[in-house]
């Protein structure tokens, strides 16, 4: 990974165009950016989140240093859907946490999954903090600020897996429905379409 030089004038949006996940990173170990009271503006410079936000980031050259290893070892706190199945196997498998929508729920599920809500999410917190528990969305991305959310409470063994339910759809269960998530004709919503419908119309077939 080609790394990008950020320095404590730049802003937030730079850093995070520059490191992607730099957002969740920030939030596991600082707590900044998870809520209104911590949070900041695009335009925010680094220096300024730092005075602001966060006695732990008094050292601007040690948090640049943190947010660049970070995304070096972001897929440490990934693991593969073929992963995911055989742990489910064992004898201490993980909980299977589900942080789509319900209508993504309600369209593909993986069995055995939680459908994550307000009251699971208070249960979860009640949970060891050594607890294992794998992430999934639909691609692999929502899951990631999930586990940085967990993280950033104390939990140590927590993942996201890697390509999200398509990837599991594709590699582990096919029975699973494929989806995509696309702009309504409004523009002011999203329409949820299972790929084999899309195709179809694609395909001029109306069956």
């Amino acid at each position: 990974m080609t790394q990008v030089n950020i320095t404590k004038e730049s802003t937030m949006r730079e850093i995070i165009k520059a490191y992607p996940n730099a957002q969740r990173f920030l939030f596991e170990r600082y707590h900044v950016g998870g809520c209104g009271s911590c949070g900041y503006q695009p335009e925010d410079t680094l220096e300024s989140v730092a005075h602001h936000h966060s006695k732990k980031m008094r050292d601007i050259d040690e948090v640049i240093t943190f947010i660049k290893q970070e995304e070096t070892d972001v897929q440490l706190k990934q693991v593969t859907p073929q992963q995911v199945k055989e742990s489910l196997k064992s004898n201490s498998p993980p909980h299977v946490i589900d942080v789509r929508t319900s209508e993504e729920w309600n369209l593909a599920n993986i069995k055995d999954a939680q459908l994550v809500n307000e009251e699971l999410t208070q249960k979860m917190m009640k949970w060891p903090r050594n607890t294992a528990i794998v992430f999934f969305c639909h691609h692999g991305q929502r899951s990631l600020d999930a586990v940085s959310y967990f993280a950033g409470h104390g939990f140590t063994n927590v993942k996201s897996m890697t390509g999200g339910i398509d990837v599991w759809s594709l590699d582990i269960d096919p029975s699973v429905p494929r989806y995509e998530i696309a702009q309504s004709d409004s523009q002011s919503s999203t329409e949820i379409r299972s790929l084999r419908s899309v195709v179809s119309q694609e395909a001029g077939c109306r069956k």
